[in-house]
């Protein structure tokens, strides 16, 4: 395990010598600053951060009178920095009195140490701020952990639902901003449920890994990619007019169409349908809008015979809808599709009282975005 590094910062070399050969007698490391823009420097809180893999110290012993830049300044100056991680201060001085040892603490030190140095005094404070800094590190590694578990999908280990709408809300919100387009794209593996059926569901995980993997691969820096739910995939691509999107979803297309699905005990060869909206557009006022409009292009993706990207109000899109009355608000709502009582595997569906289809179906009425798609799945 590496030594604890402590930055020892003091501009009296016999003071530098000495705390030094104490320190690494003790088995510590040390780096050394002579001045406060040196200790600044060292830590990555003067001219930017540190490049990665530079080294960083564990702890700071900090003098406070300093040429340059002053203890209290450079105690100031660290603690208020984004690009330093916690780093625990020892301030060091002459002064005894207890205003000197307050302006310390109050600049960010987190203990304090007057001269003459004790050095069983010192090693001691030492320890014990370096296992607070241990502690630190474990609960932001904790966070982090937590974190990363909130935004991902467990199988897929791309965006998960939730975040991807907090991704969504942001990047309309800003596109709205800057008055800059964005696209949604909405993807559903074509007969996913025939592979569960026949394979079992082991294989239909393996493939939903791989189309995630799949996906990721195709997007672009700048896009989001996650699992919108069951074998349905979101695509977020800021900065994307819908008729570039639709380039975009194609190349999709075409590399899930010339992908095999490998997995244990065999493989299987799909396609993927697609759905694209943009905004601005004059039906789609909003990010709930944005995502009915992709959902019910995928839809008449899905009618028109799979395997397809359509995008909303195009010529496509229109000529299989018919015109209706403004309901439930739906970025649709003048283009409400004209459904077959058919599911995708071409078996009678069957309508619940709502016009909904049993299996998240629809039947006239457009599917709310908010709708459960985990256990619903389009064939």
């Amino acid at each position: 395990m590496a030594r604890p590094c402590i930055l020892v910062v003091d501009d009296h070399p016999d003071n530098v010598d000495l705390l030094r050969d104490r320190l690494e007698a003790r088995g510590y490391a040390t780096m050394i600053a002579r001045d406060g823009e040196e200790a600044l420097r060292a830590v990555g809180a003067w001219d930017g951060p540190l490049p990665p893999g530079s080294p960083h110290p564990d702890l700071i012993l900090l003098d406070v009178m300093l040429p340059k830049v002053s203890g209290i300044d450079v105690a100031r100056r660290i603690k208020g920095s984004r690009d330093v991680p916690f780093t625990p201060i020892i301030m060091q001085t002459a002064l005894d009195s207890t205003e000197s040892k307050v302006e310390g603490l109050d600049a960010g030190a987190d203990d304090y140490i007057t001269k003459p140095i004790d050095f069983a005094e010192l090693e001691a404070r030492v320890r014990s701020l370096l296992r607070i800094k241990s502690l630190q590190e474990v609960n932001e590694r904790q966070a982090r952990e937590l974190l990363h578990i909130s935004q991902t999908d467990a199988l897929t280990g791309i965006d998960n639902r939730r975040y991807l709408e907090h991704q969504l809300e942001a990047a309309f919100e800003s596109a709205v901003r800057l008055g800059t387009p964005l696209a949604c794209v909405l993807c559903d593996l074509d007969l996913f449920k025939s592979v569960n059926d026949s394979f079992g569901h082991h294989a239909g995980d393996a493939v939903l890994r791989q189309l995630a993997q799949l996906l990721r691969g195709e997007a672009r820096d700048g896009d989001r990619v996650g699992r919108y739910g069951g074998e349905e995939f979101m695509l977020i691509l800021p900065g994307t007019l819908a008729e570039s999107a639709m380039g975009i979803a194609d190349r999709v297309r075409e590399a899930v169409a010339a992908r095999t699905f490998v997995f244990d005990g065999g493989s299987v060869d799909r396609t993927i349908s697609c759905g694209v909206a943009g905004w601005p557009h004059p039906r789609i006022r909003n990010v709930d809008a944005l995502v009915r409009a992709a959902d019910d292009a995928l839809y008449v993706a899905k009618e028109t015979g799979r395997n397809r990207v359509v995008r909303f109000d195009s010529p496509e899109f229109v000529s299989h809808t018919r015109t209706g009355p403004k309901t439930g608000g739906s970025a649709a709502a003048a283009l409400e599709p004209t459904l077959s009582p058919q599911a995708d595997d071409g078996t009678p569906r069957r309508t619940d009282d709502d016009g909904r289809g049993s299996g998240g179906s629809r039947s006239g009425a457009p599917r709310a975005a908010d709708a459960a798609r985990g256990a619903a799945t389009r064939a």
